[in-house]
């Protein structure tokens, strides 16, 4: 019989939110939350609840109306620069091997933070970074819009329906699910309004998510 090469269809794509989905940073946010609220005299609790919900600019706006929001950006900016060089950070467990499994060329970083804060988590938890990652400064509509996620499949040379996305927050899973691809939550107890499945856990997750890449557009020998 002879040996041919065949394709089982379109290649798939995984694009992964990072904060809370790749990497464990919600202890960080709080702590860096709770000292930027300090130097302006204000509720740590409170600014992180307003925090959670909004981009900066717009918690700014709700939690000090009456300071620059360019000041606060700035004072924000460098207590997050500091965190990803003196903070703790751990990966998720099962990130490692689900990274390091997936193809470079067929999985994507889409981020509300910046390239450089993730290049330097992912140093420290000894992650991968693959071609593409869309950060904060690569759109000028962040999530829940779903540019971010457009953008990754595009450079990605993906088609919408033939992405995965892997998410742990409302306004992520939102901006998956407007781009037009399948939207999977993650490390949460309860379900993300939306998503066409959940995990309570990344590990929980992983198998399902290898499947899922390597059930298309893989090629084998007949």
């Amino acid at each position: 019989m002879t040996s041919e090469l065949v394709q089982a269809g379109p290649r798939k794509y995984v694009l992964f939110d990072v904060d809370g989905t790749l990497i464990d940073a919600v202890g960080n946010q709080r702590r860096v939350w709770a000292t930027w609220a300090g130097r302006y005299g204000l509720d740590a609790d409170d600014v992180y609840r307003v925090a959670l919900r909004t981009r900066p600019m717009e918690t700014f706006a709700k939690v000090a109306p009456d300071q620059d929001p360019k000041e606060c950006l700035a004072a924000l900016h460098e207590l997050e620069d500091d965190d990803v060089r003196s903070g703790v950070y751990a990966a998720f467990d099962g990130a490692s091997e689900l990274l390091s499994t997936l193809p470079l060329e067929a999985w994507a970083l889409v981020t509300s933070n910046y390239e450089h804060r993730v290049r330097g988590r992912f140093a420290r938890t000894g992650l991968p970074v693959p071609r593409v990652l869309v950060d904060a400064a690569a759109v000028a509509e962040g999530k829940p819009s779903p540019v971010p996620y457009l953008l990754a499949a595009e450079q990605l040379g993906a088609q919408p329906e033939n992405c995965l996305v892997i998410e742990d927050a409302p306004s992520g899973v939102e901006a998956g699910l407007r781009a037009g691809m399948t939207v999977w939550g993650v490390n949460a107890a309860v379900a993300v309004a939306g998503v066409h499945r959940h995990f309570g856990s990344l590990r929980e997750a992983v198998p399902d998510i290898l499947a899922y890449a390597r059930l298309e557009g893989s090629a084998g020998v007949v």
